[in-house]
C-alpha cells in the first residue's frame, strides 16, 4: 500500500540550486532548510506535494507531482 508520509514525488537537485531560499520561505511543512545559502532537503517526509516549492524556485532545482500527497 502507497504511504505518501514515507514515500513523494517531491526531487530536490542541490546541483541546480542557486540558495535564494524561496523554498524554505514558502514551505508550508519545514521540508527544506537554510544555512546561511545552502539549502538542503531536511524533511523530504513531511512534504505533501501542494507544490509551492517548485512554483517558486528560479532554477528549477525541485521538482514535484502536486496533488498527489
Amino acid at each position: 500500500m502507497f504511504n505518501s508520509y514515507q514515500t513523494n514525488t517531491l526531487k530536490f537537485n542541490s546541483v541546480a540550486c542557486n540558495g535564494c531560499g524561496m523554498c524554505y520561505a514558502v514551505c508550508p511543512h519545514a521540508v527544506f532548510s537554510r544555512n546561511g545559502r545552502t539549502i538542503t532537503l531536511a524533511r523530504p517526509e513531511n512534504c505533501m506535494e501542494c507544490g509551492a516549492c517548485e512554483r517558486n524556485c528560479p532554477t528549477n532545482a525541485i521538482a514535484v507531482n502536486s496533488g498527489v500527497g
